[in-house]
């Protein structure tokens, strides 16, 4: 990462965060990566995830509904902390984008 995207990305942390606070999705009892929109991407590395985590996934996703059908969040001390709030579909995805990359680079050069 560069010295330039790097600072950004430090003095942003704060808004970010700020953020995160305020989208409310933590109160549920989800991460941050359970946000993201289904894509051709998001679904490779969804299906990639050890059978643990795609079934934590899932769990989190369903119970979150369930809370939102009836209009309740969690209890306080069971909300998802910052530093629970990991991205774990983060190394799946660099991998499905980078074999993206290579099959459309490898399809350029036919």
């Amino acid at each position: 990462m560069s010295a330039i995207r790097r600072a950004i990305v430090e003095a942003t942390k704060p808004f970010w965060e700020s953020y995160r606070q305020l989208s409310g999705y933590r109160k549920y009892g989800l991460l941050r990566h359970d946000l993201l929109l289904d894509n051709n991407f998001v679904m490779e590395a969804v299906r990639r995830l050890p059978a643990e985590q795609l079934e934590a996934r899932n769990r989190r996703i369903n119970r979150a509904m369930h809370l939102n059908m009836k209009n309740e969040i969690l209890p306080k001390e069971e909300w998802t902390k910052p530093e629970e709030d990991l991205d774990y579909l983060a190394p799946y995805m660099f991998e499905v984008i980078r074999e993206h990359q290579e099959r459309t680079t490898f399809r350029d050069h036919l």
